[in-house]
């Protein structure tokens, strides 16, 4: 057996001492799970390196000690997906041999239970300013709205998404950055958008950038506000979906007239290539895509949300940024190279962007995206399971380089699971699905390190910014860096890199002396675009977890219902944050073409995730529609009303 990476000269004799001991840890590796635990219905699984096929596995209840599943090992993974036990309880896993894992939950939708706040509060304490409309962005590393970042980082894109796919959650938390009337993610969608509209035309300085923005050949840049079009684009199309009651109309009105006057003047019609220069090692020079300036597939995005925007607009022209739209898809199906990495994990960060988007158009628009858009992702999904075809079900470069040898790829496994998601849903591909939790399992440590990417300090403790149940953090930690990450919450800190991967089952981990990885900003620094990365896989994840229903007092969905009737309205959803309340949430009604009307639903028992409320079918009225989210994440069902 053989060490990755050993190399060093010794004696025949000392080698096989240093391998013997090497192979008594390696059989005593110890099973790795999501520390946190597994949401009820989804894929479950771990990691346990070094134990053979058929090793024998058992799931027990660490308050009886009772055995609750029992497995076998294949490929150094064991999968536990059927087992879903209704409990408070936490569990643990025992491998023959190889010992046991830490505790861990199974419940319904925990991931969102312990993630969903602490993914939008990051983008709360990284704010470069307190006030959006007088910040200085000289003194703003990257010029903000986030610490370390630009207006690349399209905050407002993805927070309005996460809203819109679960506003009942979102709407429960008021009390951190408004008046205790509206949602604090809402609240910092607004704050978003003002600083968009502050600095969409700022050319000044700011305190520091690893390059500049424009083609080649053209006056430079320091900041992209270019970019805040894009960010404009998102609130003017969210006004006409869940932000009008927070939006006054005049601010609104403001936002839309930037975004028509200077869309062509900023070129957001199109798809930008070659536009950020970096002095990063990691991407230096002009390269096609770049996480700091133009992702590939961000304007699909923006143009989606312009034609949204106006085709909701009695005097709109929502044509031209249809077409724009379109074109940007349509080259994305053209010219998105699987194999061309400067499209892939070269771009980092930006990544997820490109599938998101594209899977977002037949979402939002399905009628109009462009023909070969689901075939185009249909492929990638083919390539992706292709490339964590291994038992980490990591995405590896290639068959020699699994990861990065020098930087953290934080734009990698923890965004990756929303693509997944996206494009799971629309392809009806459950096995698609299975790998996005893998990445989520491996964030939360069924990985090389065994521990969840984000460092568990005690300044992060002392302010609600981590995740229950985790009990190893990633082991280091740039707290003073430029995006001064010590106290923000929910910091996602850094990954492993490809010395840290075994390629091989029957091969050891590499044991050459590990990294100072604190000291190391390329292996462990947290990032705003990251984490928005995180956010968008909690966003996916939805789509194929909730779901509304209109039943019989049978529990037998119906198609139609008399008037008068007594129907009941379900909604699953991930909702349930206490176990040991009864929580509520809310659906929308509507009937015909009238207004749509909340109507709150109450949790049905612990741990199921469904909502129900009883309505009488109203006598007036053809047809009655109920749904849940909205902005392409909306879960609907309808039904006939008979007289």
């Amino acid at each position: 057996m053989l060490y990755r990476g050993f190399f060093h000269p010794m004696s025949a004799i000392h080698t096989l001492v240093f391998m013997l001991v090497g192979l008594v840890a390696f059989a005593q590796n110890k099973p790795l799970v999501n520390q946190a635990g597994y949401n009820l219905g989804e894929a479950k699984r771990f990691v346990c390196v070094g134990a053979k096929d058929g090793t024998k596995f058992k799931i027990l209840n660490t308050t009886s000690k009772q055995v609750e599943f029992e497995g076998e090992i294949l490929n150094q993974e064991g999968w536990f997906s059927t087992f879903n036990p209704i409990a408070k309880n936490e569990f643990y896993i025992d491998v023959t041999g190889h010992g046991q894992s830490v505790p861990f939950w199974i419940a319904d939708h925990l991931m969102e239970k312990i993630s969903a706040k602490l993914a939008y509060d990051f983008f709360i304490d990284v704010r470069g300013s307190a006030d959006a409309s007088i910040a200085d962005l000289s003194k703003i590393y990257g010029g903000g709205p986030s610490r370390d970042g630009g207006a690349y980082g399209l905050e407002t894109i993805f927070e309005c998404l996460y809203y819109a796919s679960n506003p009942a959650l979102f709407d429960r938390w008021k009390t951190e950055l408004g008046d205790n009337n509206v949602p604090d993610l809402i609240d910092l969608i607004l704050w978003h958008a003002e600083f968009a509209y502050t600095h969409v035309a700022y050319q000044g300085p700011v305190a520091s950038r690893h390059g500049s923005l424009g083609y080649e050949g053209q006056p430079r840049m320091q900041y992209d506000y270019w970019n805040h079009l894009d960010q404009l684009s998102v609130i003017c199309a969210a006004y006409h979906d869940f932000l009008k009651p927070y939006l006054p109309r005049e601010k609104y009105l403001l936002y839309r007239k930037v975004c028509n006057e200077k869309w062509l003047e900023y070129e957001r019609h199109k798809v930008v290539r070659y536009w950020t220069y970096s002095t990063k090692w990691v991407d230096i020079g002009f390269q096609e895509f770049n996480e700091m300036g133009n992702a590939y597939g961000q304007s699909v995005f923006r143009n989606l949300f312009m034609y949204y925007c106006e085709k909701n607009e009695p005097q709109g022209n929502p044509g031209k940024y249809l077409k724009w739209a379109q074109e940007s898809a349509q080259d994305i199906i053209q010219n998105w190279d699987f194999n061309n990495p400067r499209h892939m994990w070269w771009i980092r960060n930006a990544e997820h962007i490109t599938p998101q988007a594209l899977a977002y158009f037949l979402l939002l628009a399905p009628e109009q995206a462009p023909k070969g858009t689901r075939e185009k992702l249909s492929a990638w999904a083919i390539h992706m399971q292709q490339k964590t075809n291994n038992f980490w079900k990591y995405r590896v470069h290639s068959e020699t380089e699994w990861a990065h040898a020098k930087t953290k790829e934080l734009g990698g496994a923890p965004a990756l699971g929303g693509s997944l998601f996206a494009v799971a849903h629309l392809l009806k591909n459950p096995r698609l699905r299975d790998i996005g939790w893998a990445q989520v399992d491996f964030v939360f440590g069924v990985n090389p390190v065994g521990a969840h990417l984000s460092n568990k300090s005690q300044d992060r403790l002392d302010i609600g910014g981590y995740w229950a149940g985790v009990e190893n953090g990633w082991p280091g930690a740039h707290p003073n860096g430029y995006g001064q990450l010590g106290k923000v919450r929910g910091t996602l800190d850094g990954s492993p890199l490809d010395k840290d991967f075994q390629k091989k089952a029957n091969e050891a981990a590499g044991q050459e002396p590990q990294d100072q990885i604190g000291k190391d900003a390329y292996a462990t620094e947290g990032w705003c675009v990251s984490n928005r990365g995180w956010m968008a896989t909690l966003t996916f994840s939805t789509l194929g977890s909730q779901q509304v229903k209109i039943l019989n007092a049978r529990g037998v969905v119906l198609t139609q219902a008399k008037v008068g009737e007594t129907v009941t309205i379900e909604l699953k959803a991930a909702l349930n944050l206490d176990w040991d309340q009864v929580e509520k949430g809310k659906v929308w009604v509507k009937v015909d073409q009238k207004p749509a009307i909340a109507l709150e639903v109450t949790e049905t028992g612990e741990n199921t995730g469904i909502f129900r409320a009883n309505y009488k079918v109203p006598s007036t009225g053809r047809s009655l529609q109920v749904s849940y989210g909205s902005f392409g994440f909306a879960q609907n069902a309808s039904i006939n009303i008979k007289p």
